[in-house]
């Protein structure tokens, strides 16, 4: 159980880790890997449920992605040009969960390796809902006055591979993320 309590430690420390993405349009206080990983892992079950594939794993999927940034950081596009992000991301991961002894560290790994390989339905989804929740958050960011976001929106729209995620980027890209609360006040 201590190797558990450290590793949830260490899942909590993605809070305190911000998605470095948003330093480039000025943005000192972007959102977290945690804030990111928390509503992309609720659009990927949403996906998942229209995509007709299986919520539980792609859930999976987006929950544990970014978990490696607690150890990497999370690195903007510019910087991962300079860096094997990938053989990095398989060191931590193998190190992380290497605690988690058993099955649950496997089945883990697996699902990470799973949504790398890109080969299931269930990691395009996750995938999807990864490059969506972006693009959700780069029009909160435009609408907010960073103009130069739309480029994570244009950039989605050649990356989605699923119909419902490229259904749904036709909405989000022209819609005010303010319109929920705005006709509650009504």
């Amino acid at each position: 159980m201590q190797e558990l309590a450290q590793f949830l430690f260490e899942v909590g420390y993605l809070k305190k880790v911000s998605r470095s993405g948003w330093w480039l349009l000025g943005n000192k206080n972007p959102e977290s890997v945690a804030e990111h990983s928390f509503r992309c892992a609720i659009i990927g079950y949403l996906l998942a449920k229209s995509e007709n594939v299986d919520a539980f794993r792609v859930v999976m999927m987006c929950l544990f992605h970014d978990l490696h940034e607690a150890r990497t950081n999370d690195l903007h596009k510019i910087a991962q040009k300079y860096i094997n992000l990938e053989e990095a991301e398989a060191k931590v991961s193998r190190e992380q969960f290497e605690s988690l002894r058993g099955s649950v560290g496997e089945e883990i790994e697996d699902t990470l390796s799973e949504l790398t390989n890109q080969e299931s339905k269930e990691s395009i989804v996750a995938r999807d809902a990864d490059i969506l929740e972006c693009a959700m958050q780069a029009r909160e960011y435009q609408v907010q006055g960073y103009e130069d976001a739309v480029d994570w929106v244009e950039r989605a729209k050649d990356k989605l591979r699923s119909e419902s995620a490229r259904k749904l980027l036709s909405i989000i890209e022209h819609s005010d993320p303010n319109e929920w609360w705005k006709k509650l006040k009504d």
